[in-house]
């Protein structure tokens, strides 16, 4: 049972940690510890603006914006 709860969380709820890891060039797992850091020391609101990120990442083609156009491009 805690092997199944570990799998879906390690599967669906880190996305945001690897997301953020290949971006700057991290291991998502010094991401994850910064994100636990943080909570502790900030009383929580680090896992709310990592939910907002969750959010955004799971449904980021509804969040696409066009490229804006330059003066060269017309």
């Amino acid at each position: 049972m805690i092997n199944k709860i570990l799998a879906y969380f390690e599967k669906q709820a880190f996305g945001v940690c690897s997301w953020w890891g290949e971006k700057l060039q991290l291991k998502s797992s010094q991401v994850r510890l910064s994100f636990i850091y943080l909570s502790f020391l900030t009383v929580g609101s680090p896992i709310i603006i990592y939910l907002i990120m969750a959010f955004i990442l799971k449904h980021k083609e509804y969040f696409k914006f066009e490229k804006r156009k330059t003066v060269w491009d017309i």
